[in-house]
């Protein structure tokens, strides 16, 4: 049946006509400040860039109706305020090389864009001028005027997106947008551990101090562990490793947590890039990567780290919000972060996190209903114990009977210095107790000859090569031509693992060899999620995943079960062993390993302390 005739006429012509200043402004604004939170992000970068060493933040109505940035920078003159509110006009470049870039801003719009869409007062003073004052509403700007203040900037944006009111029925609550205002403080706290941050809530007349970081003296890392303590926590700090690792023209600096120390969700991830916080999908893709051996999907690590690198290998004037970057080589910043932290829980060795004992002892706390009675007690010394325990033992002929799997014999002085001390009993035949120099060690078993057997699988693997497995008929996978072109970009990569593939014309893929250890392998469905990885993060982890699962399955049935009784020597070698591997802090999942409790919090707990 044909098709009723439709009266098809052309639209009438549009005419091109050129935006007003002020509608390009809030187009731009649209850009640039999200919500309060990215406000805050621009101010604060801006006295950052103005050499400020003290910034004091205030916000009211989670920033909806006031957000004020007070700092002691350069600050500027009477006639720089009206240029400073000018499209584009910027003091950090001067527009001959756009990777040349040594700044927070550079793009000159977040001034004229919060102008356009709120209230905006600037004052302020150089060290050899007076102060000055201008404001601007909805994008009219009105003429400076002398205002008192000391040396420094106070911006003060008044009803964020009154003149864009649609905009304001997309915000969040004042809650959320207090905690999107207070994370990116954190994160630029953590950039510059020599500036100091005070942030205040003064809703409704009152001043609540909401986060509050002084100024940290010393080299780059004495610095930032302490303002990485100050903003995450001394758990995160005591529970750190230190990261320096350089490679080719690329530098990571920074503190990433120990397997032990994971969190549930990824809030405790900053990534930097040449001091600049950044949000970046394939860096963070590289962090969880790093962590993959040694943590649960549903874990996330904990890290503070940052990229040093010459401003023409990286562009980060990918973005209006400064968020986003792109490297010259990704390749070569992915990698570096995988193996410089692989690297460092490789020289972890056998530590696992203090806060798994914290929580051992917390879990033994009584219900506190009352001050618990501190019993002072003088401490016996060794030899005087001895003494005391040779009197108080049984006469051999009372009729006790020892049993030989229950002997331990008393540990050398120089066995209970060792880091996981010495054997000295087996509980609920799973659990080891070992005694060190200052108080006790309580080991899995199971949990800790796991890791060390999933080590030697994964030692032996490397050492001998991945063996794989010829496909009798090789599989044809029909892809479409862009993911048949990015997954043979990769298949040098997936070679070195043991998944052979060619491309088999057209846009097919033939798939040729896989990796034996797999077993049979659903190739299209691996090939599939390969593709959705090297899209979503540009580069696959996935297929070394599968195969380290099946090693840490062997390693599983393959290990020591829970329910055996092991003599003092097994337990002692088990114990030394977990000392010269790698990761056997943390099972394979990413749990602990063994607890330990030093003597004096052990005390506390019978009040003899």
């Amino acid at each position: 049946m044909n098709e009723p005739y439709r009266n098809i006429s052309a639209p009438p012509r549009a005419i091109i006509r050129q935006l007003d200043e002020s509608a390009i402004n809030r187009i731009a604004a649209g850009e640039v400040v999200e919500r309060p939170a990215s406000a805050v992000k621009e101010l604060v970068e801006n006295a950052l860039d103005a050499g400020a060493r003290r910034i004091a933040i205030d916000y009211a109505d989670g920033g909806k109706t006031l957000i004020r940035i007070t700092d002691d920078g350069c600050g500027m003159t009477g006639a720089d305020l009206p240029l400073a509110l000018s499209r584009h006009a910027t003091s950090k470049i001067d527009g001959s090389d756009l990777l040349n870039i040594h700044s927070f801003g550079f793009r000159g719009e977040a001034l004229p864009s919060l102008g356009a869409v709120g209230r905006l007062t600037i004052t302020s003073r150089t060290a050899d001028g007076d102060g000055m004052m201008i404001a601007v509403s909805g994008g009219r700007m009105e003429t400076p005027r002398p205002a008192p203040i000391t040396i420094g900037t106070v911006v003060e944006l008044r009803d964020l997106f009154y003149a864009t009111p649609a905009r304001l029925k997309f915000m969040r609550s004042d809650r959320a947008e207090a905690m999107a205002i207070a994370d990116v403080i954190k994160r630029l706290a953590l950039a510059e551990p020599e500036v100091g941050f005070t942030l205040r809530d003064v809703s409704n007349g009152d001043a609540r101090m909401m986060f509050r970081a002084d100024p940290v003296s010393g080299d780059f890392f004495d610095a930032l562990h302490g303002r990485v303590a100050s903003v995450l926590g001394r758990d995160f700090a005591d529970n750190a490793m230190r990261v320096d690792a350089p490679r080719e023209d690329l530098r990571l600096i920074g503190y990433a947590a120990l397997p032990t120390y994971s969190r549930g969700s990824s809030a405790a991830q900053y990534l930097f890039v040449n001091g600049r916080p950044v949000q970046d999908r394939m860096l963070y893709g590289a962090l969880r990567a790093a962590y993959m051996d040694v943590l649960s999907r549903d874990r996330h690590p904990a890290a503070v780290l940052n990229i040093e690198c010459d401003s023409h290998l990286v562009d980060v004037n990918v973005h209006p919000a400064k968020s986003e970057v792109r490297f010259r080589d990704p390749a070569l910043a992915r990698g570096l972060i995988v193996s410089s932290l692989r690297h460092a829980l490789a020289e972890a060795g056998h530590r696992a996190s203090s806060t798994v004992g914290a929580e051992t002892l917390a879990a033994f706390q009584p219900e506190p209903n009352a001050t618990a009675r501190v019993y002072q007690m003088e401490r016996p010394s060794a030899g005087a114990i001895r003494h005391s325990l040779a009197y108080q033992a049984p006469e051999q002929d009372m009729g006790f009977a020892e049993s030989p799997s229950a002997r331990f014999e008393e540990p050398a002085p120089q066995e209970i210095a060792r880091p996981l001390g010495a054997a000295r009993a087996q509980v609920h035949e799973n659990y080891i107790i070992a005694q060190t120099e200052n108080g006790m060690v309580i080991v899995d078993q199971h949990a800790a000859h796991e890791r060390l057997v999933y080590e030697r699988l994964k030692a032996q693997r490397d050492d001998n090569g991945i063996a794989t497995q010829a496909l009798l008929i090789p599989e044809i996978i029909d892809l479409s031509a862009s993911d048949c072109a990015r997954l043979m970009e990769a298949a040098p990569a997936l070679a070195q693992l043991g998944l052979t593939i060619e491309a088999f014309g057209g846009s097919a893929i033939a798939v040729r060899e896989t990796p034996a250890i797999l077993g049979r392998v659903d190739a299209s469905a691996l090939l599939r999620d390969i593709l959705d990885d090297l899209a979503d993060i540009g580069s696959s982890d996935r297929l070394q995943a599968r195969m380290d699962a099946v090693l840490s399955s062997m390693a599983c049935h393959g290990s020591i079960r829970s329910g055996r009784q092991m003599r003092a020597e097994e337990m002692n070698a088990l114990l030394r062993e977990m000392e010269a591997t790698p990761l056997s802090g943390q099972c394979n999942h990413g749990r602990p390993t063994y607890v330990e409790l030093k003597l004096a919090d052990i005390e506390k707990l019978f009040g003899r302390r």
